[in-house]
């Protein structure tokens, strides 16, 4: 029978390889890693490419929004973060009552306890026209 050749390390060769065992350690990686996605919810119910009409079919407002917004679909919906919708739906509101106080004050009228700024706008208004108040 041959006898089988083996070879012995020296110490130094030993750490060295220990130490390189231990430097690609995917433990720690791994960990990092997780912490830096943000935790799943699952596979998806519904598919992104399904239409909202038919999931929010009895919901009118939400119907509304998805109108206004022009998205038909769940991943077109994805697409906003919940405080760019309420922006989006609530601003031409917000402007609509302006417009609206104002038409009210230049009549001499008011909204209930919106006296003050029906006055103040007036004042505004004739600095700029150069009108005195009635």
């Amino acid at each position: 029978m041959a006898r089988k050749k083996t070879t012995k390390k020296t110490s130094a060769a030993k750490k060295t390889s220990a130490k390189a065992k231990k430097a690609p350690s995917s433990g720690k990686r791994k960990k990092a890693s997780a912490k830096k996605t943000s935790a799943s919810l699952g596979r998806p119910k519904i598919a992104g490419t399904a239409e909202l009409d038919l999931e929010f079919k009895g919901d009118f407002g939400a119907r509304q929004i998805f109108q206004f917004l022009d998205v038909q679909t769940f991943k077109e919906l994805e697409e906003f973060s919940p405080q760019e919708i309420t922006d989006r739906v609530i601003t031409p509101l917000v402007q609509a009552v302006e417009r609206i106080r104002k038409q009210l004050a230049m009549a001499n009228r008011h909204l209930a306890g919106d006296q003050k700024f029906a006055r103040s706008f007036q004042e505004a208004l004739a600095e700029v026209t150069g009108a005195t108040r009635k």
